[in-house]
């Protein structure tokens, strides 16, 4: 099963693409893009709602193991790319999906000009990142400390830096993307779920656990598969009551926007 979808702030990634492709996709997009797409679990909620979708990731480990997870996808298919060299022409996509993987990338600026570039005029893309301005509750170290102090909670998982939405969306009129929707992803209750514990036992069970390119691959580590866990629907019930709480607070473990490439 997919185990990710368990923990809260993952679903709420999941939850956000999910909800968008409903409301955005009620026709198919042509051509969509997405770009990280790691162990490939979005591929197929995607994949129904365009014609052709192309997924990509830097690490090929990962891209070995999405094809073989969706083998069964006939207008998907997979190539390794990266995220700040793309090998795709200018205005070639409809759609672009990232779901966290700006902050992995080193520069993400630049990122966001290739998002941009690749996308057509009036084309959309549905981007997700864990945010700077994040709730103690989640990491009250790093944040006691102003900085990356440890690599653990909000630093967890790879993280070198954390995105400010501010900054985000200053690339984003800079490469000519209008911000249509803005969201955050996990409020002061999930965090304090999640506090540590969650990078902890991903550096211990996940493969990639790192989420960098060309990480050797380790006996016992987890792979998710397509099927969804029946306790989903309790992890729903938990981000719904700390959507109610604190939805509107400053602080979040993360940000969804959608954005739209100007004609």
């Amino acid at each position: 099963m997919n185990y990710k979808l368990l923990f809260p702030t993952y679903r709420n990634r999941f939850l956000f693409i999910q909800e968008n492709l409903e409301k955005y996709g009620r026709q198919p997009f042509a051509l969509a893009l997405n770009l990280g797409t790691g162990e490939g679990d979005y591929d197929p909620m995607i994949a129904a709602r365009c014609r052709q979708l192309t997924s990509c990731d830097i690490n090929e480990n990962d891209i070995a193991f999405a094809q073989r997870l969706n083998a069964q996808i006939p207008n998907l298919h997979y190539r390794i790319e990266d995220a700040l060299n793309l090998s795709f022409a200018e205005g070639t996509f409809d759609l672009l999906i990232s779901v966290d993987v700006m902050e992995h990338v080193g520069q993400p600026e630049r990122m966001t000009g290739e998002i941009a570039r690749v996308l057509r005029p009036g084309g959309l893309a549905f981007i997700t990142f864990p945010q700077l301005h994040f709730p103690w509750t989640y990491d009250p170290i790093n944040r006691l400390m102003g900085r990356r102090a440890i690599a653990q909670g909000a630093y967890a998982f790879g993280h070198e830096y954390l995105i400010d939405p501010a900054e985000f969306k200053q690339w984003a009129e800079k490469y000519g993307l209008e911000v249509v929707e803005e969201r955050n992803l996990s409020g002061y209750l999930v965090a304090f779920a999640e506090m540590y514990w969650t990078g902890l036992i991903q550096r211990v069970f996940k493969q990639n656990a790192g989420n960098v390119s060309g990480e050797a691959q380790s006996e016992g580590k987890l792979r998710p598969s397509a099927r969804e866990p029946l306790l989903v629907k309790l992890t729903d019930l938990f981000i719904r009551l700390d959507l109610a709480i604190s939805g509107n607070a400053r602080h979040s473990v993360g940000k969804g926007f959608v954005v739209r490439k100007k004609a």
